[in-house]
């Protein structure tokens, strides 16, 4: 079993998670964060953590195998993110938003701004 990020996350990205990580499993998109499943240590802190209730067991039926196959695809190329950061700016409109994947998800990796 691991822990995976799903829809929710798409536009909030909040970053409550990370701070409690103990492997430091977290990797940041340019709208997201994913949990790379062979990190993961299954220990689930981060699950109460998370306002967007965003974060679930891959078991549970909110996780189906998509949300793992993005978790474990993105968490090869995207950033690894160690500290909290501010959520995105819309992330109150946005979170509970359902369908997120499909109007809203970014492949990029987070950018620093310049």
């Amino acid at each position: 079993m691991t822990f995976v990020v799903t829809d929710n996350c798409i536009k909030c990205k909040y970053t409550d998670c990370v701070e409690v990580c103990p492997v430091d499993c977290f990797y940041e998109g340019e709208d997201m964060l994913v949990i790379h499943p062979d990190e993961c240590i299954d220990c689930g802190v981060c699950v109460p953590e998370c306002p967007a209730d965003a974060i679930f067991a891959d078991t549970d039926a909110e996780a189906t195998q998509h949300w793992l196959d993005v978790n474990a695809k993105h968490a090869e190329t995207w950033p690894n993110i160690l500290s909290t950061k501010d959520p995105m700016p819309d992330h109150e409109t946005m979170d509970g938003m359902k369908n997120k994947f499909g109007q809203f998800f970014s492949s990029k990796p987070f950018e620093e701004d310049m």
